[in-house]
């Protein structure tokens, strides 16, 4: 039978419709096994291997890691990975180029800055000192990053918090916590703590009358960084746990790198148990001492006697408390030394 000509638009249209499916089918890409979860540290490498095309990752409230990207070929290797992409406008670069603008013409007592991964700002926090001609420069170097920087109050003064975990006195008075307890290779047994601590006394007492030696300073670094390390008197002294305030104890088996949304404990002399979560990684605080850079940022609370002690998450350490602002009873902002960036400077491990 000769086809009519309403048949023939019927198999050209047919026709076309396979080319288009086969043409699809053809340049899809194969469907990939859906990957497992990313961790923290993978999402953390992620976000540097992708260099300027990325900006951040954090935890979201379901635990699972997200990237910031600013272009689809990166969104497609985060899913790759096993994280979640969120597309944001600002790279690493121009983090980088406002964070060096805050350096050169905002280091002033009072303020700290950060990157803020959820909102891709970098935000500059002032606390109730910086005001008048310190607070309009502040605000002057902000403008100049055309709304990368945000400025935000910060309740109280911004101070180093002198004490955590448990109490050690130094030698001439000044109290301060331990913070971990560590061992170097050849088996000689130490502890953590602040730097601000370790700067004002070589010797170190477990006793506010000073009758019982702890140990004596090996290092002490600040400003610049906070950690310092005491060596043990008495070995046995070294036990591989945080103290909890309620009779028990969190057996610490080794360290761990911070992540954003992360939920962490902190053991302080002074107020005992409190917790939080990470707010920001690499801050800088400029306290009135000088200049600390590369903190954690929390929200747990800490005051005056808290200092050195021991931020940890589950059996993992993770910081050295530094300092910060407010307080155990309206609330507060807290900084912690990466206890990570301390063992590996003097050598030692976690006990």
């Amino acid at each position: 039978m000769r086809p009519t000509r309403s048949s023939l638009r019927h198999v050209a249209a047919v026709a076309m419709a396979g080319t288009l499916v086969t043409g699809a089918l053809l340049g899809a890409p194969a469907q990939a096994a859906p990957a497992s979860p990313a961790s923290p540290d993978a999402a953390a490498t992620l976000a540097d291997r992708l260099g300027d095309r990325a900006a951040g990752a954090w935890a979201d409230a379901s635990g699972k890691m997200v990237v910031a990207v600013t272009d689809a070929a990166a969104a497609r290797q985060v899913r790759a990975a096993g994280a979640t992409p969120k597309f944001v406008t600002r790279g690493a670069a121009q983090l980088r180029s406002a964070t060096a603008e805050l350096e050169r013409s905002a280091k002033i007592p009072g303020t700290a800055w950060w990157t803020d991964a959820l909102t891709n700002q970098v935000v500059v926090s002032v606390d109730s000192t910086v005001t008048g001609a310190k607070l309009e420069r502040v605000k002057a170097a902000a403008a100049r990053t055309g709304g990368t920087v945000r400025v935000e109050a910060e309740a109280g003064v911004l101070s180093t918090r002198i004490s955590g975990g448990q109490a050690i006195y130094a030698a001439g008075g000044g109290r301060c916590s331990l913070g971990f307890n560590v061992r170097s290779s050849s088996g000689v047994n130490y502890f953590l703590t602040a730097g601000h601590c370790t700067n004002i006394a070589s010797t170190w007492y477990s006793n506010s009358g000073q009758t019982s030696v702890l140990g004596t300073r090996a290092g002490t670094s600040f400003p610049g960084n906070d950690y310092g390390i005491v060596r043990h008197s008495n070995a046995a002294n070294a036990t591989g746990n945080v103290y909890l305030y309620n009779g028990g104890y969190q057996d610490v088996t080794g360290a761990a790198n911070a992540y954003v949304g992360q939920s962490v404990q902190r053991s302080g002399s002074t107020t005992g148990l409190r917790g939080g979560s990470v707010t920001a990684l690499n801050a800088t605080v400029n306290y009135a001492e000088g200049s600390v850079s590369g903190l954690i940022r929390t929200t747990v609370c800490a005051e005056p006697g808290d200092s050195g002690g021991s931020l940890f998450s589950g059996s993992s350490a993770i910081g050295l408390t530094s300092g910060g602002s407010g307080n155990c009873s309206s609330g507060g902002t807290t900084y912690f030394q990466p206890v990570t960036e301390a063992l590996s400077v003097y050598g030692v491990s976690i006990i």
